[in-house]
């Protein structure tokens, strides 16, 4: 619109040019302004700049004011001034005015924003100056508070290079080494290595130093100036530039030497039999439980379990006092004579001792060391005025690490001592697995075994079989074990022998069973086509049983696992002969499309003629063949070529083949060369519980995504 438009006109122009103004502010230009605001600015500006357009006299100087609101308003956009000014130019102003109305709303707007800008930079330079300031008394304050503490501290500080010279030392430090801070300026870090140093000390100060971690902490012995040894608590820490480049090295030592000296002492007491000075239950638990941590394949060791004859007479009739000093007596003696050959002498309690033989040599050395035991106890002991004839029985157990737990080994030991007493006592016995076997079996049995279902008591583990083609997981074997609440946890071999005996392995049989086929399907579930096959033991009398085939059939459906899932292994003894009627029940259980497997094949008949009639699809050697390749007594060369053998036997008939007691990568590759399936053994897993097996799968799974 002009100015020479009519009323009309300018009422519309006026509405227009208001809108328009509005639209403009309203648009935002990056400014997020609380509507409320926004509005009252819109109305505030237009009103300028009406009063600029139409008054009497001519005012521009309100539409600087207009330029300076929306400035003081945070639109400094350039775009809002040129849009401004247009609409200015277009606006319904008197004729004349729109040149002078822009001039003055951009001037206004320039000026308010320059003014701004200004003070802007004006609170920036005093916001700088202050911090300056602040920052360097800080920094002064922090330097006197660093030294003071530093001066004054109880704990050792001391601060290095990279290169392992020590810059500064303050006065504790000085005073656990026993010199002056000034003495030890200068020396190199290296200098002060112990002979008992914790092991990785030095290993974790060359990554500090070069940067790959940023503190350690290790209780570390040092020598003072006088010789004596201190112990301290060390931590290093790591001090970088503002590059991350390492500068120094603090560290700082807590004298803990009293502490050390008393938790030693307490240890010593907690470890030690106070009586004859012996390591005691505690000690030899835990010298045994760390053969078994990681042991190298083959490693052996021995016990000799000791109990000494005729004690409760001279403990009855002459007094504690006197069997107290008769055990001492004893102990020293077994001590002695052991101790020198490495053996570690232990006394269990009352007049039980057990010697352990590490990295035993075989049986010979085992039973040695018993005679050693008869030996040193041959003569009488002299106790005050009475000559004491004591003698022992002794029980001898010699296995590799690998074929036993540490709780086995022991209770073994044990009974095997009760047979050398049975027999006569003075004498050593040697450890006989099938007499041990029946022992714990019989004991178990009696006592506990048949309640043992209803209490919960037995669980199952799992043993990975692994493709030697590739090492994958292709399945597991249910390993039922009892937590007998007297004995602790059993193997299968400790009673299973029994509970067929009695019958007992009927229903535990079917338990496992149920059991283990319902953990495959919570595997199928969860893991798909990834999920193991599930591999079951089943017993003599099972397999004999009319009524297998309705039980798998019936755990199968209950449990809804496919039967492809699932391979029952049978041992050699189950089918004596191509007439027995044990096969119509294997035969009804592969139709069922549940595959079998022939278990520890090597150790019964071994008719190679039966296995043409045998509904299996796998063999199983037996883990004997695979552990006796290690024996020194035993040719390997033989050995390796029957396990060659039995696999081109197998695989001529249609089997897959799969190894026991695999314990090494060796082995487990020149199986691999041979031919052989798949493998199973400490190498590739031990029995585990479920959740360990799931974790194995997901792992593998990720690996392979």
């Amino acid at each position: 619109m002009t100015a020479g438009s009519d009323g009309a006109g300018r009422v519309d122009a006026a509405t227009w040019f208001h809108q328009e103004w509005e639209r403009l502010l309203r648009g935002g230009h990056g400014m997020a302004v609380h509507p409320g605001i926004l509005s009252r600015l819109v109305s505030r500006t237009a009103v300028l700049l009406h009063r600029a357009q139409h008054e009497e006299p001519f005012r521009p100087e309100l539409a600087g004011q207009a330029g300076a609101q929306l400035v003081d308003a945070h639109f400094t956009d350039p775009a809002v001034l040129a849009r401004a000014v247009e609409l200015l130019q277009l606006g319904p102003v008197s004729d004349g005015r729109g040149p002078a109305l822009s001039g003055a709303f951009a001037a206004g707007w320039a000026e308010a924003l320059r003014e701004r800008t200004l003070r802007e930079q004006e609170a920036i330079r005093l916001a700088a100056d202050t911090a300056r300031r602040e920052v360097e008394k800080a920094l002064r304050e922090s330097e006197n508070k660093f030294r003071a503490l530093f001066e004054s501290a109880a704990i050792g500080i001391g601060i290095g290079d990279t290169d392992g010279n020590i810059i500064s030392v303050n006065r504790a430090l000085g005073e656990i080494f026993g010199t002056g801070s000034m003495d030890m300026t200068g020396r190199r870090v290296d200098e002060l290595v112990h002979p008992e140093d914790t092991p990785g000390v030095w290993e974790a100060y060359e990554d500090l130093i070069a940067g790959r971690r940023e503190y350690f902490q290790f209780d570390k012995p040092y020598y003072r100036q006088d010789g004596e040894v201190v112990w301290t608590h060390l931590t290093v820490s790591l001090i970088r530039d503002d590059e991350g480049v390492p500068l120094y090295q603090v560290a700082m030592l807590e004298d803990i030497t009293d502490r050390y000296r008393l938790q030693e002492r307490l240890r010593h007491q907690a470890t030690h039999d106070p009586l004859t000075g012996l390591p005691n239950r505690v000690a030899f638990f835990e010298r045994l439980e760390k053969l078994f941590e990681e042991p190298e394949p083959g490693a052996r060791f021995g016990l000799c379990y000791v109990d000494l004859d005729g004690f409760k007479v001279v403990n009855d009739s002459l007094g504690h006092d006197t069997g107290d000093q008769l055990l001492a007596a004893v102990a020293q003696r077994l001590e002695t004579a052991l101790t020198p050959l490495g053996h570690l002498v232990a006394r269990l309690g009352g007049d039980e001792f057990v010697v352990l033989l590490e990295d035993c040599r075989g049986e010979q050395e085992a039973v040695a060391a018993a005679k050693t035991v008869l030996a040193a106890l041959a003569r009488p002991v002299q106790v005050g005025d009475h000559s004491l004839a004591v003698g022992a029985s002794v029980g001898v157990l010699e296995r590799r690490v690998a074929t036993t737990t540490p709780g086995a080994a022991v209770r073994a030991a044990d009974l095997t001592l009760y047979r050398a007493k049975e027999a006569g006592r003075g004498r050593w016995t040697l450890f006989d697995p099938k007499e041990n076997a029946r022992a714990v079996s019989r004991y178990a049995v009696s006592v506990r075994m048949p309640a043992a279902l209803d209490r919960g008591e037995f669980f199952i583990d799992y043993q990975p079989l692994c493709s030697l083609a590739d090492g994958s997981l292709v399945a597991v074997e249910a390993l039922v074990r009892w937590r007998h609440p007297q004995l602790g946890v059993l193997g299968p071999d400790e009673f299973i022998g029994v509970a067929e005996e009695t019958g007992l392995i009927m229903p535990l049989g079917r338990w496992v069973l149920e059991q283990a086929c319902r953990q495959a399907t919570d595997w199928v579930r969860e893991f798909g086509q990834d999920a193991p096959q599930i591999n079951v033991n089943l017993a003599v009398r099972q397999a004999r049983n009319a009524g297998l085939v309705t039980d798998v059939e019936r755990i199968l459906r209950k449990t809804g696992l496919p039967p492809g899932k699932l391979q029952l292994e049978i041992t050699e003894s189950t089918v004596v002969g191509p007439e027995d009627e044990a096969l119509k029940a294997l035969h009804g259980v592969r139709d069922l499309g549940v595959s079998l497997a022939v278990d520890d094949f090597g150790t019964g008949w071994s008719n190679l003629a039966y296995l043409r009639d045998l509904p299996v699809s796998c063999l199983k050697i037996a883990g004997s063949f695979v552990g006796d390749l290690h024996d020194p007594t035993k040719d390997a060369h033989t050995g390796w070529r029957i396990v060659s053998g039995l696999v081109s036997l197998a695989h001529t008939l249609g089997l897959t083949v799969t190894a026991e007691g695999v314990e090494s990568g060796a082995d487990a590759e020149r199986l691999r060369q041979m031919g052989c399936d798949w493998a199973q053994g400490w190498h590739f897993g031990r029995p585990v519980r479920p959740d360990e097996i799931s974790r194995r799968i997901a792992e593998a799974r990720r690996t392979s995504e």
